[in-house]
């Protein structure tokens, strides 16, 4: 017997919301994870990215916030290796609280001290964060877990492979011994079974089937471009494919606003579709999107549940997804009914760490392609031009224009002119937009690397990756560049803390930082050349165990 969202045990206005949100029947990691939790069991769950678990462990979470009379320090703490992941997380749990008064606050590196300083003096219930920066407000006083009742640690497995394990802890013993712990990871390798061992309190252990979607039916591509040139790149490939029905995914339902505005007054007929709607104004928008008035309809991933439309000619992935099934769930939407449908993804180079995986989930290949040029442009404008003129010539409908014509001819004008000033004035007619400039993109495909979170012999300080990257003259890797930090051996630095410090802080990838030499006092990295600037600009503002700042500086070659 098929299990149904309005069977589960949940509040009133949690079943609304997932009604409201296209949810029908529970994935098999929420029908099995949301009974044990709302029991109030420990759950260890190995899910695979994307089978749904954000709303397996949200629903219980705010089911437990809908019934509880005492709401006034933070009740929920959600630990995601990633800035992208935790800010996904923090959208999905406000869509789902969307008929109850949640504030939910995503808490990772890059954000402004002050901004969160507030937030939390404010009031928060959830609480999303990255390890780094939620080590760093514990340590200045700012935040308080003092009275978490949920912790959730969502791929567990990625935050240790990025060397977060001691932020991990750190952050899990200023909780209550007395939490309830749920804990998903793609993989239980024994490094997970040992921090499950350690605090979690008898957990009860899931294991969902891993099932791989095809998309054999979707033509597949992504463009590579700058973050500020994405809006360029999307009205160029409009203009340049012909779209039908288009849909366009972004990370935030503040984002998809954005897009769906600039669209429109870049003459492309859009709506958003977000949590910002109610019911009745999102049914409206899918009837207008059914209908073809709406040619163009952006949505978040939470938004676009349930969303069953056929002839969809176009997904656009504005943002990527960090969830490969996410990303598979979008692009189904299209190439349906033996239809073709296109996939086309805007990358910029610090997303390229998620194409593999999207690849290797699939098992498909996404192609690279180059964005139409001012050039293909122009010629495209100008045969659309000349196709509206030969039509106007076979209906033979012109009798007074013609007679202006040869009104001119008489007057002593040239033929030939009077046809190129006539064109002139239907071209300005046609509406067509300026044609943004794009920075080109300069990115080498073998400067990325596999294997993140290699392993590393702690017992010398020295990053083992021997044969993953090969040594330039001056020492230091092909393609890195050498950074020095005023760290030692005599401070008590790890390798670990280094690589999950600087990723989380610079927001790059683990696999971005190369060979670690950790010296009496100080300590030498390399960083991928494409990431230093990253890496620098935060300079100041690292905390490693010891809460002192830490200054990183480039090594003259």
């Amino acid at each position: 017997m098929t299990t149904e969202f309005s069977q589960l045990t949940l509040h009133p206005t949690l079943i609304q919301a997932a009604e409201d949100l296209g949810f029908k029947t529970p994935t098999e990691v929420q029908t099995r994870v949301i009974p044990l939790m709302l029991e109030g069991k420990d759950v260890l769950a190995q899910s695979q990215t994307g089978s749904g678990k954000t709303a397996a462990f949200a629903f219980p979470i705010l089911n437990s916030l809908a019934t509880s009379e005492n709401r006034y320090a933070i009740s929920t703490l959600v630990l995601a290796p990633t800035r992208e992941l935790a800010i996904q997380v923090a959208e999905a749990i406000k869509e789902y609280g969307r008929h109850m008064k949640v504030s939910v606050l995503p808490i990772y590196g890059g954000q402004h001290y002050g901004t969160s300083r507030r937030r939390l003096k404010e009031g928060v219930d959830v609480v999303v964060g990255t390890p780094g920066r939620l080590q760093d407000l514990i340590r200045q006083n700012i935040l308080d877990l003092s009275q978490v009742h949920t912790v959730i640690l969502d791929e567990a497995d990625e935050m240790l492979s990025m060397g977060f394990v001691d932020d991990v802890e750190n952050i899990l013993q200023e909780t209550p011994p007395t939490r309830q712990t749920t804990l998903f990871s793609a993989t239980l390798p024994q490094s997970i079974r040992r921090l499950a061992d350690k605090y979690m309190h008898e957990p009860e252990t899931i294991m969902v089937e891993h099932k791989a979607l095809t998309v054999d039916t979707v033509d597949q591509r992504y463009y590579m471009v700058k973050e500020k040139d994405k809006l360029a790149a999307i009205t160029r490939l409009f203009e340049a494919e012909d779209i039908g029905s288009t849909l366009v995914f972004t990370k935030t339902r503040i984002g998809s606003g954005k897009v769906a505005n600039n669209l429109i007054q870049r003459g492309f007929p859009a709506e958003a579709l977000n949590g910002d709607l109610s019911q009745d104004a999102r049914i409206r928008v899918l009837d207008r999107f059914r209908a073809g008035k709406i040619k163009v309809l952006v949505a978040t991933d939470v938004a676009a549940r349930g969303l069953d439309i056929d002839d969809i000619t176009h997904v656009v992935n504005y943002d990527i997804p960090t969830d490969p099934e996410a990303y598979v769930h979008r692009i189904g939407r299209t190439g349906r009914a033996g239809k073709d449908g296109i996939a086309i993804s805007l990358l910029t180079p610090k997303d390229k760490r998620y194409l593999s995986r999207i690849e290797h989930y699939s098992k498909s290949k996404i192609n690279l392609a180059q964005l139409p040029t001012e050039k293909d442009l122009n010629e495209r404008r100008d045969l659309k031009l000349l196709e509206k003129l030969e039509a106007w010539l076979e209906r033979d409908r012109c009798k007074r224009e013609q007679e202006l014509v040869e009104y001119m001819v008489a007057s002593g004008h040239d033929p030939v002119k009077i046809a190129a000033a006539a064109l002139k004035m239907a071209r300005k007619g046609m509406s067509d937009q300026p044609i943004a400039k794009i920075t080109p993109v300069e990115f080498k495909e073998s400067s990325y690397k596999k294997g993140r979170g290699k392993k590393r012999d702690h017992r010398n300080g020295k990053s083992n990756r021997q044969g993953q990257f090969q040594k330039s003259s001056s020492g230091h890797e092909i393609g890195m560049v050498r950074l020095s930090i005023n760290r030692g051996r005599i401070h008590g630095i790890r390798p670990g803390e280094i690589v999950g410090g600087i990723a989380s802080r610079a927001d790059i990838p683990g696999n971005g930082i190369g060979r670690i030499t950790i010296n009496e006092k100080s300590t030498l990295i390399d960083v991928q050349k494409e990431y230093v600037p990253a890496v620098l600009k935060k300079s100041g503002s690292y905390h490693f165990h010891d809460n002192h700042k830490v200054d990183i500086r480039q090594m003259s070659n």
